[in-house]
């Protein structure tokens, strides 16, 4: 690690606005932020750090682009969020060693660029993960409130002008929610759920205690709480362990008419063996703001099946994303020049 008094150059390779490179700038005057606004794609909204699909670099503007990520000590954002390209960057540039993502679970994109296990130790790679937090909490919760309150019916019998009798909604201070996954967004998701009265189930991998959850079980006793719950919320990274593991298995125990929210990755969930489980009456309800392959086909049974509410991975979006990044890219920085632990370092063996 160098010492503290050295300066750090990053190559801003995603969208910035010139505004938020003003905050990192102010906020750790010790890095010398290097862009060119006409490389990369204009954004459509806050957080599209894809850009418009219609962008395309000239050749002269392409080389420029490289020309600058070679150069650098630091990338601010994986480049064109294509895991080839930064692999490309991480055999060229030897002097690179520092990498943030923009995404939570950006751990899925440093995996895919199958770098070395000596480029792995000489990057630090780390993700925003926290930033997305509140606005996937809110959605988790209102997923929740959906189930709870039979939105599915509810929007049904108003398209069809259909006035029927009245009927006994849940409430969500009855419910047991499990909380699949404790980190930024799961620890969100179960202070909002205890502040509404519902009894909190977590899990993590070590069963270790979380504020605002009443009991905490290890990964490997989900089972053991199924029977318990009345909502399931998933808020866990794509890894080795997670793909699927919210399967048939699972979901055949599950009690009659659970609800299930998705905020994590959408291979957690084995989307064949859920549309089983909708169709049978043990998940009421689903709320889905991720998927296994997106955009969600077209053709996917899950957009006309009556209990699911499809999001196209929106959820996560806020006004401010952008800044919050900047800021916790600074942070990250003034950790790194000063010789202490950066915030959301990726497991390179599990990666996330």
């Amino acid at each position: 690690m160098k010492a503290a008094t050295d300066r750090l150059r990053v190559a801003v390779a995603a969208p910035l606005s010139e505004e938020n490179c003003a905050v990192i700038e102010r906020l750790e005057p010790r890095i010398e932020l290097i862009r060119d606004q006409t490389l990369y794609p204009p954004m459509r909204h806050p957080a599209d750090f894809s850009g418009d699909p219609s962008f395309r670099r000239t050749a002269s503007q392409q080389d420029r682009y490289e020309e600058m990520l070679l150069s650098a000590d630091a990338l601010y954002g994986v480049p064109d969020l294509n895991p080839a390209a930064l692999k490309r960057v991480a055999e060229r540039n030897t002097s690179l060693r520092w990498v943030h993502t923009m995404a939570a679970g950006g751990g899925t994109q440093i995996k895919a660029a199958d770098l070395t296990p000596d480029q792995l130790q000489r990057i630090a790679f780390t993700t925003s993960a926290g930033v997305h937090g509140a606005p996937l909490a809110e959605f988790a919760v209102f997923g929740v409130l959906a189930g709870a309150k039979d939105l599915p019916r509810l929007i049904q019998q108003q398209r069809s002008h259909s006035w029927t009798g009245r009927w006994v909604m849940r409430q969500v201070s009855d419910l047991t929610v499990l909380v699949i996954g404790l980190g930024g967004i799961g620890q969100q998701v179960a202070r909002r759920l205890n502040a509404l009265g519902a009894s909190v189930i977590g899990c993590n991998r070590s069963g270790r205690s979380v504020d605002f959850v009443d009991r905490v079980i290890p990964a490997a006793n989900i089972r053991e709480a199924l029977d318990e719950v009345d909502a399931i919320v998933i808020s866990l990274p794509e890894t080795d362990a997670t793909v699927n593991l919210i399967g048939r298995e699972v979901l055949s125990e599950v009690k009659p008419a659970t609800t299930l929210v998705n905020v994590g990755r959408g291979t957690v969930v084995d989307e064949s063996a859920l549309l089983d489980a909708l169709r049978s009456g043990r998940i009421g309800f689903a709320a889905l703001d991720v998927f296994a392959s997106e955009p969600l086909a077209a053709d996917s049974p899950l957009w006309d099946e009556p209990g699911v509410l499809v999001s196209p991975h929106t959820a996560a979006l806020s006004s401010r994303e952008d800044q919050l990044i900047a800021e916790l890219f600074a942070e990250n920085a003034t950790r790194l020049l000063d010789s202490r632990p950066m915030l959301n370092r990726v497991d390179t063996v599990d990666f996330y």
